[in-house]
């Protein structure tokens, strides 16, 4: 049976902390492949506007490229509308019924999973690991593996911060996804282009 791993999250952009938590979930779970999942619409507010899906979709072809065992589904953009982990993972075991899936969240999320949608079959249908990075509390009761996990301070939001600041951000992002963001004039200040305007309530870019 293949081990898979399932990384969700906005990608906006991605950046070498995602690229880090792949291969960490490969390598402290023994899984065969990790498969990133970038979201169309979050179910939780954490940001107005997100990049286009089209536009997050290739910047996260980009980041994985040259990854065998990485890949990007591009099954949530296609279907638009909310992203619920529940609708996703349901589509991806009818697809694949001998696969084994993992699904990878943060520490900070574990003490929202009662709030997920359809959670109850979801626990049923993946195993949860949560990065346990310094200073973060799983409890012990929770029925999630935990990956240990440094702490690395690189975001999304952070990446997006320094390209308006006209600042470098080579060495933050894998180099395709650097000369994407330029050639496209993404996260730039410009948002009449490839902005998709959202109103959700979501707390974390990995969900």
């Amino acid at each position: 049976m293949r081990r898979i791993g399932l990384f969700g999250g906005t990608f906006d952009p991605p950046h070498h902390g995602h690229l880090l938590i792949a291969q960490e979930a490969q390598l402290q779970l023994g899984l065969d492949e990790v498969w990133f999942i970038p979201v169309s619409s979050p179910p939780h507010k954490v940001r107005t506007e997100l990049t286009s899906g089209a536009d997050r979709l290739a910047l996260t072809k980009a980041a994985v490229n040259g990854h065998p065992a990485f890949k990007v589904l591009d099954l949530e953009i296609e279907r638009k509308g909310k992203s619920y982990t529940y609708v996703t993972v349901r589509e991806l075991r009818e697809l694949y019924p001998q696969a084994h899936f993992y699904f990878l969240i943060g520490a900070d999320m574990v003490e929202q999973l009662d709030h997920w949608y359809n959670i109850s079959e979801l626990k049923n249908m993946v195993t949860f690991a949560a990065f346990d990075r310094p200073g973060s509390h799983i409890d012990d009761a929770t029925e999630v593996i935990r990956i240990p996990f440094p702490q690395i301070d690189i975001s999304s939001s952070f990446i997006r911060e320094r390209v308006r600041a006209k600042m470098p951000i080579r060495y933050f992002v894998p180099e395709l996804v650097r000369k994407f963001i330029e050639e496209q004039s993404l996260y730039d200040g410009n948002t009449n282009r490839s902005m998709e305007h959202r109103s959700s309530s979501f707390t974390r870019e990995t969900f």
